[in-house]
């Protein structure tokens, strides 16, 4: 928070909110948060005020005495408690190392809504990381393959579309560039039609199911996938989960995947989710010395997630990733013009 005006409930709510999502915290807690935050923001103001002279806040869906409270030091132009306690923790950087090229980086290349399995709408998503400092997200929710976690069908992708473009006249000069998240197949073939991809700004491929295919299938499998043009970014190539019960990384012959990533200009993306911190430094290493581009994603499902970054920098910096290979340190026209490229 660097503004001397008093904080609405509703930004503190929302700032709350944020700072649980950056340090991982459960998300019934977030939950919490931004559900009193939105039953706030449907209220006029003055309502908001009456409410709490008659103590009538928690009639509010969402809002309790956790909640109530902040409300109520809100209103009487005071720094939440709570909220103060949790600036205090984050003060600290997330990780020591990479800060160079995290103050290169322009934008986001793989974020997610409420469209599929993130938690927030589109708007907040997009209006968190310009106040971040960026100047550009691509939103990449999940292909229809993934229902677990909402996948977009070609109706849905259309649909985002339409809201995406309304939400760019509104934000400019920040801009959403319209993306997707597919899955890549068994065969290598991905998820959506070729003329909803080609026209997408930046598309990101990801293997989401048999992960434990042998290594030959497996190569052949993200290989295809690779030389596909309407493939922009290789998602979180291994798969692999580094908290709680895990989960081992996918098999494949890295030497000749990194090579079709160089051969045919795809970045290959290290993904800065805690939980996942893909590719392991062996691979990203690897995909350095091959020559691929890199994009460093949050791969954030929440607005406090796209502060994830740092994570992913750190780990960069440490395999001597060259800040001229990253494609999202460039600004929105030439990452475009990079992406335009594969389509020929």
């Amino acid at each position: 928070m660097t503004s001397d005006q008093p904080l609405t409930p509703v930004a503190a709510l929302d700032r709350i909110a944020f700072l649980l999502e950056r340090a991982r915290e459960p998300s019934y807690r977030v939950k919490a948060f931004r559900g009193a935050s939105s039953s706030v923001a449907a209220l006029d103001p003055d309502e908001v005020v009456q409410r709490a002279l008659r103590s009538a806040l928690r009639e509010l869906p969402g809002v309790g005495e956790v909640t109530e409270r902040v409300i109520l030091e809100a209103l009487a132009g005071e720094v939440p408690g709570y909220l103060s306690r949790l600036e205090a923790t984050a003060a600290g950087a997330l990780v020591q190392g990479g800060e160079a090229l995290r103050a290169a980086l322009r934008g986001d290349c793989h974020t997610h809504s409420d469209w599929s399995d993130g938690g927030s709408p589109i708007d907040v998503m997009a209006r968190t990381a310009r106040d971040l400092g960026h100047d550009y997200i691509v939103l990449t929710d999940h292909s229809g393959r993934l229902k677990v976690a909402k996948g977009l069908d070609e109706k849905r992708l259309l649909r985002q579309l339409e809201v995406v473009a309304g939400l760019n006249e509104e934000l400019a000069p920040f801009r959403i560039l319209t993306g997707m998240e597919v899955d890549i197949l068994e065969d290598g073939a991905l998820d959506m039609t070729d003329e909803l991809l080609g026209g997408l700004d930046v598309v990101v491929a990801s293997v989401h199911s048999k992960l434990r295919m042998e290594t030959g299938p497996m190569t052949r499998r993200m290989v295809t996938a690779v030389a596909n043009p309407n493939l922009d970014i290789l998602g979180h190539c291994t798969g692999r989960l580094v908290v709680g019960k895990g989960r081992p990384e996918s098999t494949f012959d890295a030497e000749v995947v990194f090579e079709a990533c160089r051969r045919f200009d795809k970045a290959v993306e290290v993904n800065s989710r805690p939980e996942r911190l893909d590719p392991p430094r062996r691979l990203l290493r690897l995909a350095v010395e091959a020559g691929c581009k890199i994009a460093i994603d949050t791969d954030a499902h929440a607005p406090g997630q796209l502060d994830w970054q740092p994570y992913g920098c750190a780990r960069a910096e440490e395999c001597e990733v060259d800040v001229a290979d990253v494609v999202n340190a460039r600004s929105a026209d030439d990452l475009l013009a990079w992406a335009g490229s594969h389509a020929g």
